[in-house]
């Protein structure tokens, strides 16, 4: 006789969760592919895929271990559009005493949960989800609702509390982090030795027909086969690849981008994303892999691992304290005022500016690209042109495979656009073309010229830059680290300030 239920969210394929140490013949656990969950808002096809593919391979192996699961696919939940209707029929069906979630990563499932533990005629149990290093109850020792928090400090804390890199109370190699050796360009004989990345090409024209067949929407590129792990034993495979292979140069070249090899989309990235937000991996396994590599590596230095430990323990960790401080009101925040839509190249890459060219192009054909392409290409063109913030969480949610809302929010709103005016970011992270061409080799194969910040032919990002300076002045001229651009402004003459601000009004008319 079933007694209790589990349910599981397709981000939560975590098989070293403690719900699966042991068998229980009274325990039934659930799985559903929720028809609301492929509709929030318009899936990439490639994600919508992915998250399907690994949760029937998680359900697989599940029952492999022995545990008692009901799979529910989407032909049997069409007409289901919310989970307390797919509970509602399980529960009347098997009459459990006890219904079990883990703690969910969004706001609007939160709530869900909430309101079912109110309503429900049977006792309903919440339990740790044991995924990331800070339970969801001590991320109110470090963030307040509404205040600025630093991340480094946050990053510093966290290294001392979990002793990762540390010697005696002190940072090894004497220093918390290495930017200043992280800031690499590419030359074109390291465009040359860019490995091969490691690719899964996992069947899914089954569940791509289901898709199709049930008319759930999606964008991108449709393929009958998906490039990420499906599973943890991919997910391994790709950690352990990272750390042979990229770990050695993922430092130095973390801000980097090409667009002359046909690795560039790649690079030395480790494209983890997708595993660790589905939770087939947990971050503490992947910083410890990354740090034994270094310790038995001598081809690994301190700079590249402390850099990709920051993204982990550091980033990844912030990010979450700072969605979960403030929310619901952090997905309101329009600090800039910006409402511009998002031009249709969004969605078909049909753009002449090589670098977003490149950037968007990734993104639709892949449902990814690397975090300086989402930052300093993709959000910051967005944040030139003063794009409207929820236009912007809207495209990034869709097109990108490992996102999902707790970690896309505030990367986009936050850094990315500067929409919750400083909460998760010290300034803006706004650039002029230049910044392009101090990291890439786009700028070569543009057919703007870089050095122009005006009149024909000159970079759009260039008069865009300025023209959001002088419309911000206001908000960011007593910024001190924006100081230097102020000044930088001020100097030149009223007649390139004129023509300048005409260049970047014609551009964005033309929108």
């Amino acid at each position: 006789m079933i007694k209790k239920i589990r349910f599981i969210f397709g981000d939560q394929l975590n098989i070293q969760h403690s719900w699966f140490s042991s068998c229980d013949d009274e325990c039934l656990y659930l799985m559903a592919e929720m028809p609301s969950e492929l509709s929030y808002v318009q899936h990439h096809h490639q994600k919508a895929t992915a998250f399907l593919a690994a949760m029937r391979s998680f359900a697989d192996s599940i029952q492999n271990l022995g545990h008692e699961l009901l799979y529910l696919d989407l032909d049997h939940c069409n007409n289901k559009t919310k989970l307390v209707d797919i509970l509602k029929e399980v529960i009347e069906s098997y009459q459990p005493k006890l219904l079990e979630f883990q703690e969910v990563d969004e706001y609007r499932l939160q709530g869900m949960l909430e309101n079912i533990k109110e309503k429900a005629k049977l006792n309903v149990q919440i339990v740790n989800s044991e995924h990331y290093f800070l339970p969801r109850e001590d991320l109110p020792q470090y963030f307040i609702s509404n205040k600025h928090k630093k991340m480094e400090f946050f990053y510093r804390a966290l290294r001392k509390r979990f002793d990762i890199l540390m010697c005696d109370g002190k940072p090894e190699g004497e220093r918390w982090n290495f930017d200043n050796e992280n800031r690499k360009k590419l030359s074109k004989s390291d465009v040359a030795e860019l490995p091969e990345p490691l690719i899964f090409k996992n069947e899914v024209s089954d569940i791509s027909a289901m898709l199709e067949r049930h008319h759930v929407a999606t964008i991108g590129g449709k393929k009958s086969s998906i490039d990420w792990p499906v599973n943890r034993e991919q997910s391994l495979q790709l950690l352990d690849w990272f750390c042979r292979t990229c770990l050695p140069h993922f430092g130095r070249f973390q801000d980097a981008m090409s667009s002359d090899s046909p690795h560039s989309w790649a690079l030395y990235h480790s494209r983890l994303s997708f595993s660790l937000n589905c939770k087939m991996l947990s971050p503490a396994e992947v910083v410890n892999s990354a740090i034994t590599h270094y310790r038995t590596s001598s081809d690994i230095d301190i700079a590249q691992v402390e850099g990709f430990v920051r993204q982990i323990l550091g980033w990844r960790e912030f990010v979450r304290g700072i969605y979960w401080a403030n929310m619901p009101n952090y997905k309101q925040y329009n600090f800039l005022d910006a409402n511009r839509s998002l031009p249709s190249f969004f969605w078909d890459a049909k753009v002449d500016l090589r670098c977003l060219n490149s950037a968007i192009g990734h993104a639709l054909e892949r449902s990814y690209s690397h975090h300086i392409e989402r930052l300093m290409v993709i959000g910051n063109y967005c944040l030139l042109i003063a794009a409207n913030p929820d236009e912007v969480d809207d495209w990034y949610l869709s097109v990108y495979a490992d996102a999902i809302e707790w970690v896309q929010l505030p990367n986009t709103r936050g850094m990315s656009q500067f929409a919750d005016g400083g909460l998760l970011a010290t300034k803006p992270y706004v650039a002029s073309g230049a910044y392009i061409n101090r990291m890439s080799d786009h700028c070569r194969s543009c057919k703007y010229n870089v050095k122009l910040a005006s009149g024909e032919g000159a970079c759009p990002k260039n008069s865009l830059y300025w023209s959001f300076l002088d419309r911000n002045r206001d908000k960011f001229e007593s910024n001190h680290r924006m100081a230097m651009s102020y000044k930088n402004w001020d100097r030149k003459s009223e007649l390139d300030k004129e023509a300048i601000l005409l260049s970047a009004k014609s551009y964005l008319e033309a929108l």
